[in-house]
């Protein structure tokens, strides 16, 4: 037992595994014992009175040591004593040991288990409550293992070789362990439902085995449970079903009469009654009428096992029983949806429910998952879903999200279930009702039959012959404009699979209901829309809602990108359908198509002649631009939607707009120019050569120009356009273009731009006409006049004038008042002062005005930059290498430094244009213009001196970087190096200086060649310096100067002419340093570090006898002896030794191994005394300690 008693202690253990790897072990141990075990008979067989004797045998006296092992037999004993112990998990952990043991030996009977759990599981008269449920809890757990275990159904003998050996199990045991669970069901109510199921795993047991004895114990268990027990419980009807299945012969109504009418308890005509049971109320046969004897006991959260039991017979395959069985829908209504989700149904009812819904829902045949749905469910369901402050709304939540599992797992479902959401007993605005995107999600999991199934469903609706006759108007309106937001929301939800055939079925149906009017259908036709004509036609309002969101789908498709496979090459394509091919221009196709067929449709409104020639014209442009190939091909492209959308509005527009036909004229001649048909060459199609001002402006502006004009409009459809039409013609942006987007980002004040809008507003259409003049005069007044009048109502102001009045004496007019007399009683003063009260109060008012479209016009103008900028982003992403990428610069920079805290978005989007797209491209301008590029960067220097801030500092240094290297590539370093000299000036010589020391570093670190041309320059500043600070980061600008020499080619000789002037200036600033008190210990320390660089790579370049006229040892002895002597310095004998150290570098050509001052603490530089510089001493690392 040594090896087997630490293994207990796990059993307890809280952990899973644990758990089970403790019990694997002792088990093993077990068995390894029994089969060295030896029982005390002869191999012939042990004679009666030596059998009795043994199986009396015993310490006590449950004849377990006669034939198992000892440790076998302990631990049989201290499983079942450990069932009823409270601690941590041990009952789960003694019960699976006990199990797996009962099961693995052969050497005990059923009869001596459960004699031994009843033993050891004994209710005292003054057990407390805790251990009366641990002692029950043991009978349960030991009981349920015998089952478990097979022991129960054993018919073997014991590992005796006698024959008369027992039986491990017999028909006495089982009718003792069932009448023991029985008992045990009634001690306590909260017991009962465990103690049945536990009975129901006995009858399956017994169903499965083949003892001799089966039939007898059968029916046994049917005289207790069923006859002998005149109350129908959950428990009993979970029982009933069980022994039916195993007994069917048997005559079941005489049982089950009178409580239920048919022998079957599944029958149809059963369910009420069940329904009525499984509330949780008794039920006595003999009365069923009166009320419930007793109640079951407390609500529990978990629903009852039984309803597991009946949804696995109801919704079984087996059709034996299908003629007597009743069908699943109505199961589910009257036991789930009339009795749990009943009006009058509690919160703890309805909870039921909704388990019982999850519980079905994965079993139930996709035909019968309708059924599911019920009036009732879907009531309690959407309003519990509906809000988070429900009772139910957690499980209201998990049951969608298992529906959303279920249509994951088979999105073929999903079609069904979303109309059940959406139809008879749901909503049409399910998602909006609930406050979730359950339906939403269930579209994205659909795959492409599913969702045209929906969108026939949909169609479907709109023309559906009872909605058709209804008489109320209002609600079929809103019926269809929910199907027209559904099927615009296919196409704009992202998630959702997306196939070009159902796209075109619904962007076709936009086109027909809401450019056409259906008035013969045609049943063969490959529209949906034209096989059936809606009754009553569309009103006005969906016919401008189809024709917004035809748009708004469009805008969608226009942004999403398509993966185009041709020959070997696969490319994603923007804007287009699967064959290539704009989604504009298939639309644009069916209206082409629809205009012709005069049999089905006719349009809404005439077309005049004029636009019927421009609507020629662009579509033969169309039609040519789509046969450009070769290099022209990206731009014919982004000509082409431009036209096509153009075309497309025009068709959309309503009637009181008129400028669009303006704006179609506009592209078409921009277009035309820029591809002439009667030019071959792309090159001149594209810039023709004899191009003069009075031609006109160049093409590709018109179209640009046009393509602004879209920015402007606040339809998602004209700004998509707007970017992809932009990103296709990049390619052929010359200069002009640059210049006109450009002038969108200037800067104006909002009173301007109230101003203009005002003078658009008001600025007559034709100017030759003086009538028109004077129209728009007399226009101008009415609105005035129009004003005056809503001023007049304005209650707020009504009460200042009234105030005003009151002021003076004059109260507001009534009915009874003579307004003649008053104003005879007026003098001059009181009208006077009238006059300027009156005259401050519209003042206020019109200020008021003002400042409020002040403000509208300075948002607008802000959104509207927003939009430029992204036509600016897609440039420098598409064309990296354009010459004019350098010109967008400052525009930018302007954005930047000027925007206020009400433009923070747009300067953060310059300035992540000229961070990321330019300051960190990778790719050169083709071509520079030295000069230009020259002044960009002083300009571009000039307001890094005056920088607000850090940030804006680090953007103007990647731009000043970015020009850097384009003058570079130009062979312009002069013009670099005097920008950077007088920068360098600047934030030396003048304090207020916003630059720093990272903006000239970044510059000598990228870009070392060209920065070694104001090395001079570094030198003269250092006299110039406002303070020892900026003196010290000179010297560091020049510590990374010198430390970039190695990359410097080919200037050996200018190395050596600098490198003395370099060591004058750190001399000269040390000998200042020790008798003003410009620079501290540490700051002559960094000095000395450089002097010790320079002279590495003077050594690099130069001979020794180069090296030693260059630095000139002795100055340093000097320069040691100056700091020894200084009052500042004396106690620092760091910096004397490094002087040293530098004149034995240049005399003897190599430093000595000595580098404690360079590690030593910037601190004891500063006053300490130090340790003398001798090689021993030096080794000794006392500032280890201090680390």
């Amino acid at each position: 037992m040594s090896t087997t008693l630490p293994l207990f202690w796990h059993l307890s253990s809280t952990s899973k595994k644990e758990r089970l790897d403790a019990s694997v072990k002792l088990v093993g141990a077990l068995e390894h014992f029994q089969a060295q075990f030896v029982p005390k008979s002869s191999s012939e067989g042990l004679s009666e009175d030596e059998e009795d004797q043994g199986h009396s045998a015993g310490s006590r006296g449950d004849g377990l040591d006669v034939l198992n092992a000892q440790d076998v037999s302990y631990s049989i004993r201290r499983l079942v004593r450990g069932l009823a112990s409270p601690r941590e998990s041990s009952r789960l952990g003694f019960a699976v040991a006990l199990t797996e043991l009962l099961s693995r030996i052969d050497s005990v009977t059923c009869s001596q288990i459960v004699a031994l759990i009843l033993d050891s599981a004994k209710t005292q008269g003054s057990s407390t409550g805790q251990e009366e449920r641990d002692v029950l809890f043991a009978r349960l757990f030991g009981l349920t293992s015998v089952i478990q275990s097979g022991l129960l159904v054993r018919d073997s003998p014991l590992s005796t070789s006698a024959s008369s050996a027992p039986a491990a199990s017999t028909l006495s045991s089982y009718q003792e362990l069932i009448s023991e669970l029985v008992a045990l069901g009634e001690k306590k109510s909260w017991i009962r439902e465990s103690a049945w199921w536990t009975i129901g795993l006995a009858v399956d047991t017994l169903g499965a085995s083949e003892v001799l004895w089966k039939d007898e114990a059968l029916e046994s268990t049917i005289q207790s449970i069923l006859v002998e027990n005149k109350i129908w419980t959950p428990e009993k009807i979970a029982l009933t079903l069980k022994l039916q299945k195993l007994c069917p012969s048997r005559d079941w109504s005489k049982i089950l009469s009178p409580t239920f009418k048919h022998s079957h308890l599944l029958s149809t005509g059963n369910y009420s009654t069940i329904a009525r049971i499984l509330k949780e109320f008794s039920m006595d046969e003999e009365d069923e009428k009166e009320a419930p004897k007793s109640k079951s006991g407390s609500w529990k959260p978990q629903v009852h096992f039984v309803w597991d039991i009946l949804l696995d017979e109801v919704l079984s395959e087996d059709d034996s029983e299908s003629s007597t069985r009743g069908s699943f829908p109505e199961f589910f209504r009257i036991l789930v949806d009339e009795s749990l989700f009943s009006s009058t149904s509690s919160p703890e009812r309805k909870y039921w429910g909704f388990q019982v819904f999850q519980k079905a829902l994965p079993r139930v045949r996709e035909a019968d998952v309708p059924m599911l749905f019920t009036k009732n469910f879907m009531r309690s369901w959407i309003n519990h879903l509906s809000n988070s402050d429900r009772y139910l709304h957690k499980i209201a939540k998990q049951v969608a999200n298992d529906i959303q599992t279920v249509v994951k797992n088979n999105p073929r479902l999903g079609f069904t279930l979303i109309l059940q959401l959406t139809g008879v007993h749901g909503s049409h605005q399910f998602d909006k009702l609930t406050k979730t995107k359950t339906v939403e999600t269930l579209l994205t999991t659909m795959d492409n039959e599913g969702i045209q199934s929906y969108i026939e469903y949909l169609l479907k609706q709109v023309n559906d012959e009872q909605a058709s006759q209804t008489t109320d108007i209002q609600a079929l309106n809103a019926r269809r404009a929910w199907i027209v937001d559904q099927l615009a929301a296919l196409i704009r939800n992202g998630a959702v699979p997306k196939d070009d055939k159902w796209i075109q079925t619904v962007l076709d149906w936009f086109v027909i209901h809401g450019l056409f009017t259906v008035f013969r259908r045609s049943e063969k036709s490959k529209t949906l829309a034209l096989r059936d004509i809606p009754a009553p036609i569309f009103s006005d309002e969906l016919r401008k809602l189809c024709r917004s969101k035809l748009l708004s789908c469009l805008a969608e498709l226009t942004g999403q990108t398509t993966v185009i496979t041709t020959g070997d090459k696969t490319v994603k394509v923007a804007a287009v359908a699967s064959d290539g091919q704009f989604w504009v221009s298939k639309v644009l196709s069916s209206i082409g198509r629809l205009e012709k067929d005069g049999k089905h449709v006719s349009p809404l409104s005439e077309v005049e002649e004029g636009d019927k020639a421009i609507h020629g014209e662009a579509r033969a442009l169309i039609e040519r631009l789509n046969k450009i190939s070769d290099e022209q091909r990206e731009a014919a492209k982004g000509a082409e939607l431009l036209v096509s959308a153009t075309l497309l509005h025009h068709y959309c527009t309503d009637d009181e707009e008129e400028a669009d036909a303006e704006t179609l004229q506009s592209c078409i001649d921009g277009a035309s120019r820029m591809f002439p048909a009667e030019s071959k060459k792309t090159k001149k199609s594209r810039r023709p050569s004899t191009t003069t001002e009075d031609e006109g402006p160049e093409p590709i502006d018109v179209l640009v120009d046009t393509v602004i004009g879209f920015l402007e409009q606040a339809t998602a459809y004209m700004r998509a356009v707007a970017n992809q039409v932009f990103s296709l013609l990049s390619s052929a942006v010359c200069e002009s273009t640059i210049d006109l987007i450009l002038a969108q980002l200037e800067r104006r004040e909002p009173g301007e731009i109230a101003d203009d809008d005002a003078d658009m507003e008001n600025e007559p259409e034709d100017d030759d006409e003086s009538d028109e003049d004077n129209s728009g005069s007399s226009e101008n007044g009415d609105l005035e006049d129009d004003e005056d009048l809503d001023d007049a109502g304005d209650p707020e102001l009504r009460q200042k004038i009234e105030e005003a009045l009151r002021v003076n004496g004059i109260h507001a007019a009534t009915e009874d008042s003579d307004a003649e007399s008053e104003e005879e009683t007026m003098d001059d003063d009181q009208m006077m002062a009238i006059d300027a009260q009156l005259a401050a109060v519209f003042r206020a008012r019109a200020d008021e005005k003002k400042f409020g479209k002040g403000v509208d016009a300075q948002r607008e103008a802000t959104h509207y930059k927003n939009r430029v900028l992204d036509l600016l982003d897609s440039y420098i992403k598409k064309q990296p290498t354009s010459p004019f990428i350098t010109r967008l610069i400052l525009p930018l920079v302007e954005l930047v430094v000027s925007s206020g805290t009400d433009e923070k978005q747009l300067a953060d989007k310059a300035t992540g244009i000229l961070r990321s797209r330019i300051g960190k491209s990778k790719d050169m301008p083709s071509t520079v213009e030295a000069d230009q590029a020259g002044e960009i960067l002083r300009e571009v220097h000039l307001r890094a001196r005056k920088a607000l801030s850090a940030d804006v500092l680090t953007t103007l240094s990647q731009c000043s970087l970015f020009l850097v290297r384009c003058l570079t590539h130009a062979k312009d370093d002069s013009t670099v190096v005097k920008a950077y000299r007088d920068s360098l000036v600047d934030f030396v010589t003048r304090k207020a200086s916003r630059l720093n020391a990272n903006f000239f570093q970044d510059f000598i670190k990228r870009h070392p060649a060209v920065a070694w041309g104001f090395r001079s320059d570094l030198l003269d500043v250092i006299g110039k310096a406002v303070n020892g600070y900026r003196r010290t980061q000179v010297f560091q600008l020049l510590q990374t100067l010198t430390a970039q020499l190695p990359t410097i080619t080919n200037r050996d000789t200018e190395i050596l002419e600098f490198m003395p002037g370099l060591r004058n200036a750190v001399q000269e600033s040390v000998r200042d340093a020790c008798s003003e008190e410009s620079l501290t210990a540490a700051q002559v320390k960094e000095l000395l570090k450089l002097a010790l660089s320079a002279i590495r790579q003077t050594k690099r370049v130069a001979s020794q006898e180069q090296l030693h006229t260059i630095w000139e040892p002795s100055s340093w002895e000097t320069l040691s002896s100056a700091l020894a002597s200084a009052d500042r310095f004396k106690s620092s004998t760091a910096l004397q030794t490094m002087c040293k150290q530098i004149s034995q570098l240049v005399t003897e050509g190599k430093l000595s191994k000595a580098k404690a001052p360079g590690k030593r603490k910037v601190d004891s530089l500063e006053g300490e005394e130090e340790v003398a510089a001798s090689p021993k001493k030096v080794k000794r690392k006392k500032t280890k300690g201090k680390i």
